[in-house]
């Protein structure tokens, strides 16, 4: 954030492949991907040892960051960016996905964001950018009108982004906040926009519900530097009821370790009403177990929206979290030696 070392997007772009993109098969390019891959992790890390610079590294035609884009217009074409893995041909313009986005991206909205967690935004604010549609059908979302109206905003393509994202960090901008919505859906123009950022360092940080798959985890894990996921739920029952997605605690455990393994990483969780015992409990045991060198942000901030007020099914959320819930979940972290305060 401090412009002292390079965005991995940056590296990925001095990763060479000398293959031809159009001809290849697909699954030789997944082989390829995997293969620069690993000269990219190695190549990382003397980079963040100081002992390489970009300067150092060639600047080939095609690169790492082509094969991403690459594979993610062909997975377009019969989409399993996310785990609901709907298979549309998106590239033809088939909205009937989870998401219902089709080829285009929609940006809704973008500003310096000053509300972000302490670490993020340092003075300089969070470059936010919020994406239309989303995976999840939460019925309490706070933001509906845009992860609920894929055709909320303004078509950009890979270029348009880039030039939000480079205008925003000439701004002063800590960092690129990828968010929605969900930023899922449109992983083939984010990708495609890091392929124009020539000049520009700026970390990128994923802001997500992290229901991907690990076809689309293993695009990012080379392009994100700071993971920002939400942990909504503790068992796959509250989350089929209250966001609509199946199969939740397998593939968000899976992702969280994933994300751990190639990033730093603050994971939110939202405080639900009643939701203690179910939720918030087996959240914390297992980010204590599993991933103990994130930070976290527990927050207390729910507050009933969208669909809960009128629709008697969710009364029992209709309400915000009591102190006690709040303390309660604080003393449970606390416990478990989980970092969530501020240091001082």
């Amino acid at each position: 954030m401090q412009d002292t070392k390079p965005a991995k997007f940056l590296i990925a772009k001095h990763i060479p492949y000398e293959g031809d993109l159009k001809s290849t098969s697909t699954e030789a390019l997944w082989t390829e991907h995997r293969r620069l891959s690993q000269r990219f992790k190695q190549i990382l890390k003397t980079v963040q040892t100081g002992s390489l610079t970009l300067k150092d590294l060639p600047e080939p035609d095609t690169n790492l960051l082509d094969v991403k884009t690459e594979l993610l217009n062909r997975m377009l074409g019969r989409c399993e960016f996310c785990e609901w893995r709907c298979r549309v041909d998106r590239v033809r313009g088939d909205k009937n996905g989870a998401c219902r986005v089709g080829a285009e991206t929609r940006v809704s909205t973008w500003f310096h964001h000053y509300g972000e967690e302490p670490p993020l935004t340092t003075g300089q604010g969070s470059g936010t950018i919020f994406f239309a549609g989303c995976t999840f059908r939460c019925v309490f979302c706070q933001n509906w009108d845009i992860s609920q109206n894929p055709s909320n905003g303004v078509i950009v393509d890979g270029l348009k982004l880039a030039l939000i994202m480079k205008s925003l960090r000439e701004e002063g901008v800590a960092n690129i906040n990828l968010v929605g919505g969900d930023p899922t859906p449109n992983l083939h123009t984010i990708l495609d926009a890091t392929r124009h950022l020539a000049n520009t360092n700026v970390p990128l940080l994923w802001n997500s519900n992290l229901y991907l798959t690990p076809e689309a985890m293993n695009i990012l894990t080379d392009v994100i530097d700071i993971w920002l996921p939400d942990f909504k739920w503790g068992n796959d029952r509250c989350a089929l009821r209250l966001s609509k997605i199946p199969r939740y605690w397998e593939v968000i455990t899976r992702n969280h370790l994933l994300a751990q393994r190639d990033g730093d990483m603050i994971i939110r969780h939202l405080i639900m009403p009643g939701h203690i015992e179910c939720c918030s409990k087996p959240i914390l045991q297992w980010i204590a177990a599993n991933c103990p060198r994130a930070l976290v942000n527990i927050m207390g901030q729910y507050r009933p929206d969208y669909q809960v007020p009128a629709n008697p099914n969710y009364k029992d959320i209709n309400r915000c979290p009591t102190d006690e819930e709040i303390s309660q979940t604080y003393h449970y972290a606390d416990q478990l030696g989980i970092i969530y305060r501020p240091v001082s």
